[in-house]
């Protein structure tokens, strides 16, 4: 995988994840220093439609 879509993924992830978070904050923290943590439930539906929308070229 090329660096640049290695960088595409990985903010597309953490930017679902923080976006969840800040939507349920009761169900869902994340805190990203470095090393990503993460404490609760994950709607996986909408992290995979951002991946595969990333990985598609979508917004």
């Amino acid at each position: 995988m090329s660096n640049m879509l290695e960088q595409k993924l990985r903010e597309a992830v953490i930017g679902e994840l923080k976006r969840q978070a800040a939507n349920r904050p009761d169900l869902l923290r994340v805190h990203d220093a470095g090393e990503l943590s993460i404490d609760g439930r994950i709607d996986l539906d909408a992290l995979v439609m951002v991946i595969a929308g990333s990985v598609a070229g979508g917004p």
